[in-house]
């Protein structure tokens, strides 16, 4: 386990503990729920540049096209 995902899941695993009124001998099911919602938190990380969610949305067909200006939002950003 990473530094990083170590100290999120024993962070989680702690506050469930906690949520939980501190239960003997609970810990390693309070461990392995945090582990767990870490593994789900990863499936749903987007790439720092976005680029695989718009290939996904391109994929699925949801990937909405911005429209090209109009004629008018033209001619107000060229008077001003």
């Amino acid at each position: 386990m990473s530094h990083t995902k170590d100290a999120w899941v024993s962070q989680r695993a702690y506050s469930l503990w906690e949520s939980e009124g501190r239960p003997d001998g609970r810990g390693e099911s309070h461990w392995a729920q945090a582990l767990k919602e870490f593994e789900q938190l990863e499936l749903t990380k987007a790439s720092p540049d976005g680029n695989d969610l718009i290939e996904k949305l391109k994929a699925a067909g949801r990937l909405m096209r911005v429209a090209p200006p109009a004629e008018n939002d033209l001619q107000l950003k060229a008077a001003r």
